[in-house]
C-alpha cells in the first residue's frame, strides 16, 4: 500500500463530506471488461469487502482504490490475424488492401480476438489528507483542483548538493542507491546499488555534469525511500522502529492505514522543508494546470503546450543561457543540451527566469506560466 508516491496539492477552496465523496465514486464502480471491451477502469472497496464503502476514513485520512483491467493480445497474434484477413481479400479480389483498409482490418482482427483474450488487473491506492490538503493520484471528484506539489528548490539540485557535500538535511540520511545522468548527447548514466556514496567519485561525476535522478534516503530511522528528480517518492519501506510497541493483534486494514499515513504525514513536511519549503502553487479551479518551476531534464512542465519549435539560433542561444544560469545559481553544476533539445524559460518565481530543457522536443512551454526568450 502506497509504496510509490506522487504528491499533489489540493486547492484550499475544495471541501467535501465523506458521504458525498462516496456517492461520487459510486457513479464509476469497477466492472470487468465486456467481451469486446479492451480496458475497464473503476473504483472498488479498499478493504476488499464486497459491497463495502468506496472511500474509507481511518483517523481522518481517506483511502480509496482504483482498479484497472485490460485485455492482453500479443502483437504477433494480432499481426497473424491481420495477415490472414489481408490474404483472404487478395485471394477474393486480386488486389492487396491499401493503407486505410489495412488499418480497418487491424481493428476488425482486434475485435475478433478480444473475447478470447486473457485479462490482467492492477490497482492504484489513493490517499487523501483533507486537513493538510494533500493527495496521491486522483482527480475524480467534482471541483477537485490539484497540482503537482512544487518546492522552492529543485529536488535534483538539492540531491546533487547533499551528495557532493555529504550533508543530508536534518533528520535524513543518505543510503546506498543513486542514479546520476548526463544531459548531453552521450546521455551517460552512472548507477550505484548497495554501494556507499560518500566517495570522491560521486562528486567528480557531478562536477562533470551528471546530476542525480534518483537517491535512496532514510527519514528519522523510520522510513526508507527513493527520491526522484520529479519529486516522486518510490520504494517506500517502513523500518522496524515503526512497529516497535505495536500490539500483535493490531493488524488489518485500519492498522495498516494508520501506520502508513501516520508516518508519511510527518515525513512529507520534513522533506518539503529540506527542499526549501513549498513553492508558490496557485490553484483556483479544476482546470488549473500543474506548475513546475524547477530545472529539470527529460520531463514536461505544465499541461498546456505550444508545439511550435524554436529556431536553430534560439536553441543555440538557449543552450548558452542554460549554462550561464546554472553556473550562476548552482556554482559548479553545468547543464548541457543535446542538439535536438528544446529550451524554454519559466517565470513567476522570485521574479527570475528559470530554464528547463526537454530532450524529446515534444513540449515547449506552458501557456500559463512560461515565456520563450525573444532574441
Amino acid at each position: 500500500m502506497l509504496k510509490n508516491l506522487i504528491i499533489y496539492r489540493i486547492a484550499t477552496s475544495w471541501s467535501m463530506e465523506l458521504a458525498t465523496a462516496e456517492a461520487t465514486l459510486a457513479k464509476s464502480p469497477f466492472e470487468e471488461c465486456g467481451p469486446t471491451q479492451e480496458k475497464s477502469v473503476g473504483w472498488v472497496p479498499p478493504r476488499g469487502e464486497e459491497h463495502g464503502s468506496l472511500v474509507e476514513s481511518v483517523g481522518g485520512q481517506w483511502i480509496a482504490r482504483l482498479m484497472t483491467e485490460s485485455k492482453v493480445i500479443p502483437g504477433s497474434v494480432l499481426a497473424r490475424k491481420v495477415k490472414e484477413k489481408a490474404a483472404r481479400i487478395e485471394q477474393e479480389t486480386g488486389r492487396k488492401p491499401g493503407k486505410k483498409e489495412s488499418k480497418e482490418l487491424k481493428e476488425e482482427a482486434k475485435l475478433d480476438l478480444l473475447p478470447m483474450a486473457f485479462t490482467k488487473q492492477g490497482s492504484t491506492w489513493v490517499w487523501i489528507d483533507p486537513e493538510a490538503h494533500l493527495l496521491v493520484l486522483v482527480d475524480a471528484l467534482p471541483g477537485f483542483a490539484v497540482a503537482l506539489l512544487d518546492t522552492a528548490e529543485s529536488p535534483q539540485a538539492c540531491m546533487a548538493h547533499w551528495l557532493k557535500e555529504q550533508e543530508p538535511p536534518t533528520g535524513f540520511s543518505i543510503d546506498r542507491e543513486c542514479e546520476l545522468k548526463s544531459a548531453d548527447e552521450a546521455k551517460a548514466v552512472v548507477k550505484y546499488g548497495r554501494h556507499p556514496l560518500d566517495i570522491d567519485e560521486v562528486g567528480e561525476h557531478i562536477d562533470q555534469g551528471k546530476l542525480p535522478t534518483k537517491l535512496a534516503m532514510t527519514w528519522d530511522d523510520r522510513v526508507s525511500f527513493v527520491l526522484t528528480e520529479g519529486l516522486q517518492i518510490k520504494k517506500v519501506s517502513f523500518l522496524d522502529t515503526v512497529f516497535e510497541g505495536q500490539k500483535q493483534d493490531d493488524s488489518g486494514f485500519d492498522a495498516d492505514v494508520a501506520i502508513v499515513t501516520g508516518e508519511l504525514t510527518k515525513l512529507l513536511p520534513d522533506l518539503i522543508e529540506a527542499l526549501g519549503g513549498e513553492g508558490r502553487t496557485e490553484l483556483s479551479g479544476a482546470s488549473t494546470a500543474a506548475h513546475r518551476t524547477t530545472i529539470v531534464t527529460g520531463s514536461p512542465v505544465g499541461t498546456s503546450h505550444n508545439r511550435r519549435f524554436p529556431s536553430r539560433p534560439l536553441r543555440m542561444a538557449s543552450r548558452l543561457l542554460i549554462d550561464w544560469f546554472v553556473q550562476r545559481r548552482f556554482g559548479s553544476f553545468r547543464a548541457h543540451c543535446a542538439p535536438d533539445s528544446q529550451a524554454f524559460a519559466v517565470c513567476r518565481r522570485t521574479g527570475l527566469f528559470e530554464l528547463a530543457v526537454l530532450k524529446n522536443g515534444s513540449t515547449l512551454f506552458s501557456r500559463n506560466d512560461a515565456r520563450r526568450f525573444k532574441l
